[in-house]
């Protein structure tokens, strides 16, 4: 069944880049607003041995991973205290649940008063953006765990730091990681979307200038990389969810 379901995801890739090529030679799209994968995909190759475009793809690449280093233990911690506190729970959790239901993009005048047009920008939206999801799932982590296996381990005499360690921490990983991956795709979105409103660097401000300038394989070229690497790294942390969650229930 597995085996099934990755041919069919191939197949599928294959046919949407197929008509894409297709739909651009022969016209049916202006291929100067959508030029064919057999133009895009060279553009690209050669953008990544660009040392010049290697130094803003790096740019990105540092902002993301700082944010997510902030962004991930902060967003942990504030989840576990929300759920344990029910007084900071009722108090706090309708904020987080608020705010993660606005579109982000609407705050990012406020960093940029804030925090200016620099490194510390991308990163504070990078974190703004990855924050909250983390916090909600985080929360549904530890509510989450079995009454019955605190039951149980208390029963057994177990201290409190027993019970997380053991207890808490194996049930929740699983979402954790599920939390982690969707933070990390949301600040991804971020950074990139900080660097196209106002940046000197950043793969985002290429693929503004590109879009400006009417450059459009260059633009898909470097739509292509960030939705390359994006899907490295979410499939990445998804083998990892799997596995941890395989190991819980083996």
């Amino acid at each position: 069944m597995g085996r099934r379901i990755v041919l069919i995801q191939v197949a599928l890739i294959v046919g949407m880049v197929l008509a894409w090529e297709f739909a651009s030679r022969t016209a049916l799209l202006d291929p100067r607003l959508l030029p064919p994968p057999s133009v895009v995909v060279p553009v690209a190759v050669s953008l990544l041995g660009d040392a010049g475009f290697q130094r803003h793809l790096g740019t990105t690449v540092w902002q993301v991973l700082v944010a997510i280093v902030i962004a991930a233990p902060l967003g942990t911690a504030i989840g576990i205290v929300l759920v344990e506190s029910p007084y900071l729970g009722k108090a706090f959790m309708p904020f987080f649940n608020f705010i993660a239901a606005v579109p982000k993009s609407v705050f990012l005048p406020v960093f940029i008063l804030l925090f200016g047009i620099g490194f510390d920008q991308k990163v504070a939206f990078g974190v703004f953006q990855a924050l909250f999801v983390i916090v909600i799932t985080t929360g549904a982590a530890v509510a989450g765990v079995p009454a019955d296996l605190l039951r149980i381990a208390r029963a057994y005499g177990a201290t409190r730091w027993q019970t997380w360690s053991e207890v808490h921490w194996n049930a929740m990983l699983p979402l954790l990681l599920e939390g982690l991956r969707l933070g990390m795709i949301f600040n991804i979105t971020g950074v990139i979307f900080a660097e196209m409103y106002v940046a000197r660097f950043g793969l985002g401000q290429r693929l503004a200038t590109w879009g400006q300038s009417f450059q459009m394989p260059e633009l898909y070229a470097g739509i292509l990389i960030a939705a390359v690497l994006s899907i490295m790294v979410n499939e990445a942390l998804r083998l990892l969810e799997r596995r941890v969650g395989a190991w819980r229930h083996a």
